[in-house]
């Protein structure tokens, strides 16, 4: 860089840390400390001094950590030092990462899941709004939608969050990528992350913004990350049908779950369901499912497992129903339960079609003599015949 360059520079940081000296809402802004912390650890704070000790004396109490302003100062005058000098990686924005906790996503964000098994990922930038919109609209392919703030954390998020569903092969970018000037533009940052990588300093190497360090999240995941996604780059976009049709496009084109790379952790454990082999023996007892038809009421008839009837259990819905054995106690067991679940949704579905209903034998069981199916027709429920009326 030449001497004039730095000249240059250095006068227009001066002008940026004035002008947040001169502002009272900058005295207990986050941003204002830090940026004025980061710059009298470096080389500048001598050809600053001067300045730097007048942003220090107008410092008040920090009262909060970002107003989110339009126009940064300290944010510029942070982007501005980049360009003549290496920052610590602890200067600026927080970088410390979160708390990694179990399930999918693993990291928390400002967020929608929809569906873990869709592959497409969908970053809607500082355009909070659409993150409902899209989310509500639900489009076919859509796996997760977010809003993205900072293009660090942020990032790292992101980047935590994808790799962690091996699903997810589309990154659709959105919304506006930043308001005015408050020092962070994460769009750019983000794409730079999937065209370029990081440097041996973590940091996102082309990127613009305040901060553009990942150093929570290793080299290693950063490339698998990469070769995971592509990214459909419609910034500026806000319109939420374009939106949901550029998803349901992208996700045509998905190449199905990625199987190569290094070894990662996944947050989701996917299990092969495998059919009961036999149903265990319920303490509570066994129930006999029937389809009232002219009441058009399903009926539960608990038995003991001694044969004796004990309960009746009517409603309208097999949830109701299932819903209702448990919570008396006639049911104790999660395999019967699921069991139940199936055979009175078959019988609500008899119920209501018309159809004749029978009852399935439990896995590894034959339907003893008094478990016979019964679907009760209106002779049987009241004396008179199908054709006839009930007196």
């Amino acid at each position: 860089m030449t001497d004039d360059v730095r000249g240059s520079t250095l006068n227009l940081l001066r002008d940026d840390l004035e002008s947040a000296t001169a502002a009272k809402k900058c005295h207990g802004c986050g941003c204002f400390h830090d940026a004025v912390a980061a710059l009298g650890a470096t080389e500048l704070r001598t050809p600053l001094a001067d300045t730097l000790e007048k942003a220090r004396h107008s410092l008040g109490e920090r009262r909060y950590e970002c107003l989110g302003c339009k126009l940064c100062w300290p944010a510029d005058a942070l982007n501005r030092a980049v360009k003549v000098l290496d920052l610590p990686a602890s200067a600026g924005c927080p970088t410390d990462a979160p708390e990694r906790r179990d399930g999918w996503p693993p990291y928390p964000g400002e967020y929608r899941t929809i569906r873990y098994a869709s592959p497409v990922a969908v970053c809607t930038l500082h355009s909070r709004d659409l993150v409902d919109a899209t989310a509500a609209a639900a489009p076919a392919g859509l796996s997760i939608v977010g809003a993205l703030q900072t293009e660090n954390l942020g990032i790292e998020r992101i980047v935590e969050n994808v790799v962690a569903n091996p699903h997810i092969r589309v990154l659709l970018i959105c919304g506006e990528d930043t308001p005015g000037r408050i020092g962070h533009f994460p769009g750019q940052s983000l794409i730079s992350l999937v065209e370029n990588g990081i440097d041996e300093r973590a940091r996102i190497v082309g990127a613009a913004g305040k901060r553009p360090v990942l150093q929570n999240i290793g080299a290693d995941l950063v490339e698998h990350f990469r070769r995971q996604v592509r990214v459909v780059d419609h910034r500026g976009l806000v319109d939420a049908g374009a939106v949901a049709a550029a998803i349901e496009d992208a996700a045509a084109c998905s190449p199905g779950p990625i199987d190569d790379g290094p070894v990662i952790a996944r947050a989701v454990r996917t299990i092969r369901a495998a059919p009961a082999e036999r149903l265990v023996l319920d303490r509570a007892g066994y129930v006999v499912v029937v389809p009232d038809r002219r009441r058009m009421l399903l009926v539960a008839e608990h038995y003991d497992n001694r044969g004796v009837l004990d309960a009746v259990v009517e409603g309208r819905t097999g949830t109701e129903i299932v819903a209702t054995l448990l919570r008396e106690g006639l049911v104790t067991r999660a395999d019967h339960a699921a069991y139940l679940g199936r055979e009175f949704a078959l019988a609500e579905m008899a119920l209501r079609e018309g159809s004749v209903y029978v009852q399935d034998a439990a896995p590894g069981d034959e339907p003893a003599p008094e478990d016979g199916v019964r679907d009760l027709a209106p002779s049987e429920s009241c004396s008179c015949s199908a054709k006839g009326s009930c007196s």
